[in-house]
């Protein structure tokens, strides 16, 4: 027998068990996502997902360490799913959400910027003012794509069409905060004429002294020309002190043409590309060269220049003001709230496993500070290695970071009956519409002297999802290939579960031995 003609008898459209990744399984995204239970949460979500995802009105911090297989990634998928509900369902309270759980850009960039030598050195030198730029590029980046390219619907932070017309009604102020994120934190190729694009749009007209001045310095030499031209031909030669008089002049005006024009076209030049240079030196997990960040800083007032406004520093207070900048421009867009979800730390290039330089990427982030912002909430979906790392740290570090705030969940555990309910969950999601009337249980797959308690304690073995499903899958194959179709045996014998269970628990003790690959 095959497990299609068991899966047919059983009027089953696919195996609930196969996935192993929730990114890619077909099965988590119609269970954990589509559908929802009375409270709003996710069937197929672990039993602390409301104290992770906390209140959408006031987003907080909370911090999950889990085992690989643990669920964390579903657990991120599921909040940014009910967010996006949440969203639909509130269209002026929304929560924007920043995905911060693909560290690969960031960290080689970083790498570079500092020598690209020695990948450990490179990462214990992350500060948190690199993380906070990386999560404003990621936002203000969407932002503009949104505002130039059009919505993108199936976004769950989606910008209205609207959006443009309600940002052209708004303040000055808040126009000039959205071209201060867009010239520094705009993370496209293209960021120089993408800047024109939304001034454009915004209706952002250049200052009237700035008109003058390069009106001015382009078309300044008309006037000394013409006195040029009135001295040295207009004036008879005989007229002595008159014509001195027109040549200095003339003289005077073709001077004070060429120091508009120098100020102009070198000297700005130079300093715009001196605060690019600066810009660029601190900005280390954004990929924008020196000379595009100096043509992004030029059509701004020179008081948005300046090192007191820009992030040219490695002080956070600049960045602390990027962030109420980008609170603001959201709020206008129908989002009162911020949420940063932070996941696979542990899978960068850079990173490859190893808790050190996991350790060198995440502590810059327990800062309380930062994790204690008005309307700013971070998810923090962490390897259990860091977990081990972080009891080892002294009670400095503990002030600094003040875990006892931030919703913090030592292991993200399952029990035998939380994994027998999430199992049956995924084998009902996966009958056929077809089916007969007629309920199915996971337990009725195995035979009549297996009783649920069985089950439950095969389950409470492999401790995770992913192992849990792979004991599942393994019991209906190994029964699948000892008997034939003819024979009509459609349930698991307790034989087969008791040997299936004892390779698989010693299979995850290996694993967490570290003597097993997976």
């Amino acid at each position: 027998m095959n497990l299609s003609q068991f899966f047919d008898h059983w009027s089953i459209a696919e195996n609930p068990f196969k996935g192993e990744e929730a990114r890619d399984d077909a099965v988590f995204v119609r269970l954990g996502m589509a559908k929802e239970g009375e409270t709003g949460g996710p069937v197929a979500a672990h039993s602390d997902f409301e104290k992770v995802l906390g209140s959408l009105l006031r987003p907080s911090t909370a911090v999950v360490f889990g085992e690989k297989g643990s669920g964390k990634t579903a657990l991120r998928m599921q909040i940014a799913d009910h967010i996006r509900r949440y969203n639909l369902a509130n269209p002026d309270q929304g929560v924007w959400i920043i995905a911060y759980d693909d560290l690969n850009a960031v960290l080689d960039e970083i790498h570079e910027r500092s020598g690209g030598t020695d990948a450990a050195a490179s990462l214990k030198s992350i500060r948190l003012v690199d993380h906070i730029d990386a999560m404003l590029s990621i936002a203000t980046t969407s932002i503009v794509d949104q505002l130039i390219g059009g919505p993108t619907p199936h976004s769950p932070c989606p910008v209205t069409p609207d959006a443009a017309k309600r940002l052209r009604r708004a303040s000055p102020q808040l126009k000039r905060d959205l071209a201060l994120l867009q010239a520094c934190y705009d993370g496209a190729d293209q960021a120089v004429p993408r800047g024109r694009e939304l001034r454009k749009r915004l209706r952002i007209m250049p200052g009237l002294g700035r008109v003058a001045l390069a009106g001015l310095a382009w078309g300044g030499w008309v006037l000394p020309a013409a006195a040029a031209w009135y001295a040295f031909f207009q004036v008879p030669q005989a007229a002595g002190t008159s014509r001195l008089v027109a040549q200095v002049a003339a003289g005077v005006l073709g001077v004070a043409w060429l120091a508009l024009a120098g100020r102009a076209f070198l000297l700005e030049r130079w300093r715009l590309a001196r605060l690019g240079r600066r810009l660029r030196k601190q900005l280390r997990s954004v990929r924008r060269s020196d000379r595009s960040l100096a043509e992004a800083l030029r059509p701004l007032p020179r008081e948005d220049q300046s090192p007191l406004v820009q992030p040219m520093t490695d002080t956070d207070e600049t960045r602390y003001a990027m962030l109420d900048r980008l609170k603001r421009v959201l709020a206008l867009l129908g989002y009162r709230g911020v949420m940063v979800l932070v996941d696979r730390i542990d899978e960068p290039t850079l990173v490859s496993g190893d808790p050190e330089r996991m350790r060198a990427v995440v502590w810059p982030m327990f800062n309380n500070k930062f994790l204690q912002q008005e309307a700013f909430g971070l998810k923090m979906l962490l390897p259990i290695e860091l977990r081990y790392a972080l009891f080892k740290e002294s009670s400095a570090f503990f002030q600094e970071a003040r875990l006892d705030k931030q919703n913090l969940i030592e292991r993200l555990s399952w029990t035998g009956s939380m994994l027998y309910d999430l199992c049956d969950a995924r084998l009902k999601a996966c009958r056929k519409p077809d089916a007969d009337g007629k309920p199915l249980t996971l337990l009725d797959l195995f035979a009549e002297d297996v009783t649920g308690r069985d089950v439950v304690d095969a389950l409470d073995q492999m401790h995770q999802p992913r192992d849990a499903f792979k004991l599942l899958y393994r019991c209906l194959s190994e029964h699948c290939s000892n008997v034939t179709a003819e024979q009509n045996q459609w349930r698991v014998p307790r034989l087969v579960l008791e040997h299936v269970r004892k390779q698989e628990a010693e299979r995850v003790q290996q694993l967490y031995r570290g003597i097993r690959p997976a």
